[in-house]
């Protein structure tokens, strides 16, 4: 246990989500971000023409990381602005520039501006390990694509399918949030310079009603802080629709981690698979014979958190009034941050899980040839058909004896007796042999394999051929 046991902690913090993903959303990542964007307002205010020096810009420059947080805090005690206590911050580390900073801006300038800055580094780390799962997934579906399985429709067993072919559909659903997360941060533009309403009347009175200049100004800030362009209209803030439509894409992550962590967790219950095990790790406290589906139980729990947590922006979007209003600030600072502080940890977790998923063969071989009788019963009657039989009757008789046996395997617990009941049946010509050879697994499968392959080929390769710099990412899990 680390951290102050005498106050609430964050579990995201303290157990869940990376380092790497909290400093994203940490003061300092904020404040800095504030000061990159009043240089970045400065050196463009410079080379328009406003009186502000090139020795201005440095000395602004030299003091981006050197932040006086005592400073900052005991001057917002006093003025009751954040913003303004931090300008006064900078201004005393930087007493030639102290005038000029946040020249024409209002508070939105640093802080939507900032926000949008966040959540696009935010949702590059979220990329980045998106697609080290996506790429996990894809080695163990082309591993266990011939490997039949039992598939289920309302979680009864319908037809066969393989193991390689039930994970194309977890990697399929991640296949979409991936194109709507690529959108996403191909779309997201900063606020700009905008002023307090929108109108940008600041910046005509400083510019003497240059348009020109003012649009010059805003596309020098974006390209300097990495971006193609600025919304072309705002009130005071970006639309709050932006964290909305951001959160969207991370519940719809969580929404497809979610059905991959039932999936495993029904799976192991089965016997069939399981998610990595650490060689001392314990299943329960007093039942140590059990293996419990902790990590899959863990993805559930925080995708669950992170869908709800979704709907937080929904309503700040639809309820903010006119240019703005103030009901947004103390829910957006936690919802989009604890969002993302989610869906990291979730993706922790799915590295995790996808990298070493054990496959029990005998087990699921066994599942299967409990109930393949079951489905070999077609091939079995159109055989019967083209020896001579009426396809009504042996349709009725299999019927009957469908039923005979369901009955035995549920009823009494015995092993299912379909196939002996048809051998026995003079009205079906079939010998054991040639029923034993009707009954193989492999002939069940459909296209599977070859599904496995064109979906790989053709959807899934080439997304982790142009990212193959960045594969290789694993998570070990620590708790």
């Amino acid at each position: 246990m680390s951290g102050n046991i005498n106050s609430y902690e964050s579990p995201f913090c303290t157990r869940y989500a990376s380092e790497e993903m909290q400093h994203i959303f940490s003061a300092d990542k904020k404040f800095t971000t504030w000061r990159k964007l009043w240089v970045a307002l400065a050196r463009a205010e410079m080379k328009l023409g406003l009186n502000i020096t090139e020795e201005q810009v440095k000395e602004l420059e030299a003091h981006i990381n050197d932040i006086d947080y005592e400073v900052a805090a005991q001057r917002e005690k006093e003025v009751r602005h954040d913003v303004m206590a931090h300008v006064y911050t900078y201004g005393k580390v930087c007493p030639k520039a102290a005038g000029i900073i946040h020249l024409g801006a209002t508070s939105c300038y640093v802080g939507d501006n900032t926000d949008i800055i966040i959540m696009r580094d935010a949702l590059q780390i979220v990329r980045r390990k998106l697609i080290n799962v996506m790429n996990n997934l894809a080695k163990f579906a082309d591993e266990y694509k011939n490997l039949p399985c039992l598939a289920y429709t309302h979680l009864q067993p319908a037809q066969l399918t393989t193991i390689g072919k039930r994970a194309t559909l977890w990697l399929n659903e991640l296949l979409m949030d991936f194109d709507d997360l690529e959108y996403r941060i191909s779309t997201l533009r900063l606020l700009g310079s905008k002023g307090t309403t929108g109108t940008q009347a600041s910046f005509m009175e400083l510019f003497e009603g240059d348009t020109s200049k003012i649009k010059q100004l805003e596309k020098m800030i974006a390209e300097e802080m990495g971006f193609d362009s600025v919304v072309p209209v705002s009130g005071q803030t970006y639309s709050r629709k932006v964290d909305s439509q951001v959160l969207s894409v991370l519940s719809g992550i969580a929404q497809s981690c979610s059905k991959f962590s039932n999936d495993m967790r029904i799976l192991q219950s089965f016997k069939e698979m399981e998610e990595p095990r650490e060689k001392s790790q314990i299943g329960s406290s007093a039942m140590a014979y059990k293996r419990n589906p902790m990590r899959c139980e863990r993805i559930t729990s925080l995708a669950r958190y992170v869908m709800i947590d979704s709907l937080n922006p929904a309503f700040t979007s639809g309820t903010q009034w006119f240019e703005r209003t103030l009901d947004d600030s103390a829910n957006k600072r936690i919802s989009v941050a604890e969002a993302f502080l989610g869906v990291d940890a979730i993706l922790n977790i799915m590295m995790n899980v996808t990298d070493g998923m054990v496959v029990y063969p005998e087990i699921i071989r066994r599942r299967v040839m409990a109930e393949l009788p079951f489905m070999a019963t077609e091939n079995i009657m159109m055989d019967a058909v083209k020896k001579g039989g009426d396809r009504q009757e042996l349709h009725e008789r299999i019927r009957e004896y469908s039923m005979t046996a369901a009955m035995e395997v549920k009823q009494y617990g015995r092993e299912n007796n379909l196939c002996e009941l048809i051998v026995n049946d003079p009205m079906f010509m079939v010998t054991k042999e040639e029923l034993d050879a009707v009954l193989k697994p492999e002939n069940y499968t459909g296209r599977s394999a070859e599904q496995v392959d064109e979906y790989l080929d053709e959807f899934i390769r080439p997304i982790l051929e142009s990212n193959k710099d960045i594969l290789g990412e694993n998570f070990e899990m620590k708790n």
